[in-house]
């Protein structure tokens, strides 16, 4: 192992830009261990998280260590023609056209059951909770063979950009650090709002679509910080329905706070009215309404 390559900038350089894309090409990634690791019991999906991260880090630098082979995975082994449509599926086409599937698959499944209410009732009854619930072995394995499909674009990205097999494995290594370091607050987040946990399944399934058209062969051949410009296209899409979810949840915070003020000013008028020796049927008729008026409809009712 030469450490002396890291004596020049471009390693330096190619070591940071991987680190960059290893984590904007991870946040897919990050989004199915929050989703998989939240039907673990509670007291073990911190560790599911962290073991799931793991166990992807050591299924990416396996993965990198076969790089050289990894490049040649294009080759077809056979080719699919139909009509006018003819493409040549290599074993790249076939993990990402599996894997695609699975995720279209998941990612349906799993907003079927937010729908459902599954999690909320798991919380309440024995019988959905049974249902529900997986296994931390089962969880782990998930996310080690669903991290060979994401991680397929960002092996093949490193290989193209690094020339040393260190550089990428570090790279890799210190990524999934940064992401095991916000994994938790960030799977606490979308579990705590459904309305991200919508979207982050929509994300999935979407993903899980572009991988099976471009395993297909139907995609553009514009390529923009070494992936397809489809795939940035979800990306950006993904990045402005989270800031308007944002925008959503501020307003609605703000909203709810505005009604509390106005449900705690008409009690504290009413005490005031009851203790000045206003009727009590009166001053509970008036506060009922008040208080109605401002969780309802967040106005001031006099």
């Amino acid at each position: 192992m030469d450490l002396s390559i890291f004596l020049t900038p471009e390693a330096w350089i190619s070591l940071l830009t991987l680190i960059f894309l290893e984590i904007v090409l991870g946040v897919d990634n990050l989004v199915f261990i929050s989703i998989t690791t939240n039907r673990l019991p509670k007291e073990k999906q911190h560790i599911g998280r962290k073991l799931g991260l793991a166990g992807a880090l050591v299924m990416r630098i396996l993965f990198l260590c076969f790089a050289s082979y990894l490049v040649h995975m294009t080759t077809p082994l056979f080719t699919l023609e139909l009509g006018g449509y003819s493409h040549g599926f290599s074993v790249r086409d076939i993990v990402m056209l599996l894997g695609g599937a699975y995720l279209i698959y998941k990612g349906i499944k799993e907003l079927i059951d937010v729908l459902a209410l599954t999690e909320i009732k798991a919380e309440t009854s024995e019988e959905h909770k049974a249902r529900h619930l997986i296994s931390l072995p089962q969880a782990v394995g998930t996310i080690m063979v669903m991290d060979l499909v994401f991680s397929i674009d960002s092996v093949i990205t490193a290989v193209g950009l690094a020339e040393h097999l260190i550089v990428m494995i570090l790279a890799v290594m210190i990524a999934v650090i940064i992401m095991m370091i916000f994994i938790d607050p960030i799977s606490n987040f979308i579990n705590s709002h459904p309305e991200m946990k919508i979207l982050a399944l929509v994300f999935i399934t979407a993903i899980g679509v572009l991988l099976v058209l471009d395993s297909a062969g139907l995609h553009t051949d514009i390529e923009l910080l070494d992936m397809h410009v489809e795939k940035l296209m979800v990306y950006f899409a993904m990045i402005f329905a989270v800031v308007l979810e944002f925008i959503q949840m501020a307003f609605n915070a703000r909203l709810t706070a505005w009604k509390k003020e106005l449900a705690d000013q008409a009690i504290a008028d009413a005490v005031a009215q009851a203790e000045a020796g206003a009727a009590p049927q009166q001053v509970g008729e008036r506060a009922q309404k008040r208080v109605d008026a401002a969780i309802v409809n967040g106005e001031r009712v006099e």
